[in-house]
């Protein structure tokens, strides 16, 4: 019998029937802070090798989340994504990984790339389902996935960090790397972050005088100047240091590390935006959409 994960988080975070949930991908493409058109696959030379993408409800993030597959599809559509994303529900190991089935969505199945999943499962990486039950970070980028990918078929692996630390990170990401490159597939690597976490809802209060919002984005562009530079220990640092409550910082790490290893040189930001733009109120959060390759 397969082994299906059930969508924990449709209609909530996004729309939960097909025609809705397409209609709500296409608006966040379409949308003024989206980037203003539909995605098309161009067949490229150049391997896809990583993306950071947010991870709240579609109506906040998904119009920054667009850029990151707009950028996909105009450089190639990989076969098989790998998916990492922080635990926010407390449940598994520190670092958990799913190696068979497939993932159920609204718009339909996606397989577990079954044979690069294996691979992953050593060191801090341990088999555990129960992570991903009610986890959403790595679920809202599926239906976007399946928008983008239109009839071409992908897989994907998840893997959700609770351990974030330096070492951790370095360790996920220096497994992630040896496995591609020993598949040899062209594999992108998605880490799933929202950015600042601010204000009343969050008891991130800003210093007084300063909106919720401009607060957000001035402890977001440090994190994000360590990505640019591609500096994953440089990350953990400012995020630590500087309390920005970034939910996916560890991702990002292991992202950048594994893309670094597999011949990544630069560093882009896509979009930046915050929850602000939509519904300004006394609590914020930041989002960004970055390209490595």
């Amino acid at each position: 019998m397969e082994n299906i994960r059930r969508p924990a988080v449709a209609g909530q975070f996004y729309e939960g029937n097909e025609t809705s949930l397409n209609e709500r991908i296409k608006e966040c493409f379409l949308d003024e802070r989206g980037p203003k058109t539909l995605p098309k696959i161009i067949k490229a030379d150049k391997k896809n090798v990583g993306i950071v993408v947010p991870h709240a409800g579609y109506i906040y993030s998904g119009a920054i989340a667009a850029h990151s597959y707009n950028y996909l599809t105009s450089k190639g559509f990989a076969k098989t994504f790998l998916i990492i994303g922080p635990n926010h529900t407390g449940i598994g190991s520190g670092v958990s990984l799913m190696t068979e089935g497939s993932w159920l969505t609204p718009l339909g199945k996606v397989p577990i790339n079954e044979k690069l999943a294996k691979e992953l499962n050593i060191g801090p990486i341990t088999k555990d389902d129960n992570a991903h039950m009610y986890e959403h970070s790595i679920e809202v980028q599926l239906p976007f996935l399946q928008f983008s990918a239109g009839k071409q078929e992908f897989g994907f692996v998840p893997i959700c960090m609770a351990m974030q630390d330096s070492e951790t990170s370095a360790k996920v990401g220096k497994i992630i790397a040896d496995a591609i490159i020993k598949s040899d597939e062209n594999v992108v690597i998605i880490a799933s972050t929202d950015f600042s976490h601010a204000g009343f809802n969050y008891m991130s209060m800003p210093p007084e005088g300063i909106r919720v919002d401009e607060y957000a984005k001035k402890q977001d562009k440090l994190a994000i100047d360590q990505i640019l530079k591609m500096d994953p220990e440089g990350l953990i640092d400012t995020v630590q240091k500087n309390s920005i409550t970034m939910c996916g910082y560890g991702p990002v790490a292991a992202m950048l590390t594994a893309t670094k290893i597999l011949g990544a040189k630069k560093a882009e930001l896509l979009k930046y935006g915050t929850s602000y733009e939509v519904h300004p109120g006394t609590s914020c959060v930041g989002y960004g959409a970055l390209s490595i390759y």
